[in-house]
């Protein structure tokens, strides 16, 4: 199970805080998205601006990693009390390496978000002084930041960008999948993208039978935990990981 985020809705999602406490509440797997700083860091963060996250405006590209490491990172959260329960506590956005460190050994996912410029060896170059190739998946839904991964990184596990789950769909639904060869090892996909569901008994016997996992994300309620489960799914991400470690472990799955 994956603590989206670090488990967004327990801490300032994408932080060293959430981190710790997705972990804490029982998820194994960390899901996280980096850009980089105008000075090459790789950092920890969803937007490719920090007005939603910080109390600070404008590009995380165009800040330096001193001007992002002075903003607020548990600025905008609110508890379920409604509460700033983060603010002014010194939540910082990390860097990627500070997330290495500070975790080391737990499997990351890291989504690269950032388009223009390229960060894909500037991340690598993090990864590997940590060792740390064999401990991620790397995410991209964007097709043209996914390639790059793959041309950078063959020995690196991948997700499927968007054009990639669209080429599974346009396979199963086909009903052409003979010549069809996975480029991932992992579909991570939500339930179902406007009309068309894509979690289903049959999908996910599909994937599994091309040697994939099914990730699914972003699923917070019991109920729907509960029917993802029935219907095969490898790994749940959540914003509120304490429900899904509750109900892996009602149906014993730790």
């Amino acid at each position: 199970m994956f603590a989206h985020r670090g488990g967004s809705r327990i801490a300032p999602e994408n932080t060293c805080e959430a981190f710790a406490a997705g972990l804490a509440a029982g998820a194994d797997r960390l899901e996280l998205d980096v850009h980089a700083t105008r000075d090459g860091h790789v950092v920890v963060v969803h937007d490719p601006t920090v007005d939603r996250t910080t109390n600070g405006r404008g590009e995380v590209r165009a800040m330096s990693l001193v001007e992002l490491q002075q903003l607020d990172a548990g600025w905008h959260f609110r508890d379920d009390a409604d509460e700033p329960a983060f603010r002014e506590r010194g939540v910082r956005v990390p860097t990627l390496a500070q997330v290495l460190e500070a975790f080391p050994g737990v499997p990351l996912n890291i989504e690269i978000k950032q388009h223009e410029p390229a960060i894909e060896p500037a991340v690598l170059r993090v990864l590997d002084r940590f060792a740390a190739r064999d401990q991620v998946l790397l995410a991209a839904e964007d097709a043209a930041i996914m390639e790059r991964i793959r041309t950078a990184a063959p020995d690196v596990l991948t997700s499927f960008s968007a054009l990639d789950v669209l080429a599974f769909v346009t396979a199963w639904h086909g009903g052409d999948l003979d010549g069809y060869r996975p480029p991932g090892v992992a579909l991570q996909i939500p339930p179902a993208f406007q009309d068309v569901a894509l979690v289903t008994a049959e999908s996910v016997a599909l994937a599994h039978g091309l040697g994939l996992e099914v990730h699914v994300w972003t699923i917070d309620e019991p109920d729907e935990m509960e029917a993802l489960l029935d219907l095969g799914v490898d790994a749940l991400m959540s914003d509120v990981p304490q429900r899904a470690a509750l109900v892996l472990r009602r149906r014993r799955l730790r």
